[in-house]
């Protein structure tokens, strides 16, 4: 198992000597960071039900072990879109990292190849994709590089931006769809939060705002919601557009309806995230353990599946698998590590979940990730 070490090269920050586990990291994270950027970063939409219940849902899960099975041997990779990958750890898209952390997405990102895990980088990301790019893209034992991307109302901006991609080395879209508009956070809210100076999503540096609306009296309804900003959102006529712009492989993060599933399917789309955006954008919505096995009822191998929210232990990464994703994504807790250490911290932060995952393989008689069923999920 993976321990931190008190030889720390040159420049690194260390590992504090206590932190064995994922929540050990938000622990340490919250002490070093300023209250509106932690509350920006940890918090969740409304009074924070889904936050918790992404957590909760997992745990609840309760695993049937097989024994006396062959294991040695085994291992955790597997194949997506092409690649192979040495595990199925990918760090999902997260907003403005330099509220952690100086190096914010670099360090990230380096310590995801580093440890040949996945990574998505967000829209509104406060480091240079072509950054990213030129860091991690050429390294042939990365695992994916994904660009995470919300519409704009610029529609030329968008393909603009989706080309800048591809030019970079990204290896697929990540389309998120579950966010029309910001979810009501209340802790954000309570303490403050702005985006200090310095810190701003440069990727979308040169979009010019959208224009405004000029709605007659007749016809609005004294909503700037509804009147002004939804005007701009996605449908499933532009994932069609999208899919016309690009020949990189689509997903669309925040799918939890079957139908929704289908559609997307229909769509040519190419893959699936299981998410309801951390708990962030709407409150009570259903987690996304539960969300899970009913997308995989809908569209069987048709399409893979990834799943994020509220995974803190390997024991729920091979839960995920087990209810049908190929893969998963962690948010908080890669920018808790992040946070407490840096680049190393991240990269430590995925080999203990990673150590964990192998722990509960060989524990409930799985030598491959293709052995793993959800017949070792106890159902009453």
């Amino acid at each position: 198992m993976s321990t931190p070490t008190d030889a720390v090269p040159h420049g690194l920050q260390a590992i504090p000597t206590d932190t064995v586990n994922l929540a050990d990291y938000a622990r340490h994270a919250q002490a070093r960071m300023d209250t509106g950027a932690w509350a920006y970063l940890q918090g969740g939409a409304g009074d924070e039900l889904t936050l918790d219940a992404n957590v909760r849902a997992w745990q609840a899960l309760q695993l049937l072990p097989r024994v006396l099975r062959r294991t040695a041997g085994g291992h955790t990779r597997s194949q997506l879109f092409g690649r192979t990958l040495a595990h199925p750890l990918i760090l999902a898209p997260v907003a403005y990292q330099q509220l952690a952390h100086p190096e914010g997405e670099m360090d990230t990102a380096l310590a995801a190849a580093a440890q040949e895990a996945g990574f998505v980088l967000s829209t509104q990301a406060s480091t240079r994709l072509e950054d990213i790019g030129d860091a991690v893209a050429a390294d042939d034992l990365r695992g994916p590089l994904w660009m995470q991307l919300y519409l704009q109302p610029d529609r030329a901006f968008t393909k603009a931006l989706v080309h800048r991609a591809e030019a970079a080395g990204f290896d697929a879209i990540v389309l998120t769809v579950d966010a029309p508009t910001s979810g009501v956070r209340d802790r954000e809210r309570r303490a403050g939060f702005r985006l200090p100076a310095g810190i701003s999503a440069v990727n979308l540096n040169g979009m010019a705002p959208p224009p405004a609306r000029e709605v007659p009296p007749e016809n609005g309804h004294g909503s700037a919601l509804f009147d002004e900003l939804l005007h701009h959102a996605p449908t499933w006529d532009d994932v069609a557009w999208l899919r016309a712009q690009t020949r990189r492989p689509i997903l669309l993060k925040g799918v939890l309806h079957p139908d929704d599933a289908r559609q997307a399917l229909s769509l040519g789309v190419d893959g699936l995230i299981v998410s309801n955006h951390g708990g962030r954008t709407l409150d009570t919505v259903l987690p996304t353990a539960r969300a899970l096995p009913r997308i995989a009822d809908a569209v069987g191998s048709e399409m893979p599946l990834l799943v994020d929210g509220g995974i803190r232990r390997g024991t729920d990464v091979l839960k995920a698998l087990a209810l049908g994703a190929r893969a998963v994504l962690i948010g908080r807790p890669c920018v808790h590590a992040l946070a407490t250490a840096g680049a190393l911290g991240v990269a430590h932060c995925i080999r203990l979940l990673r150590d964990e995952l192998e722990v509960a393989m060989a524990l409930t008689g799985c030598a491959t990730l293709a052995d793993i069923h959800r017949d070792i999920i106890d159902t009453p």
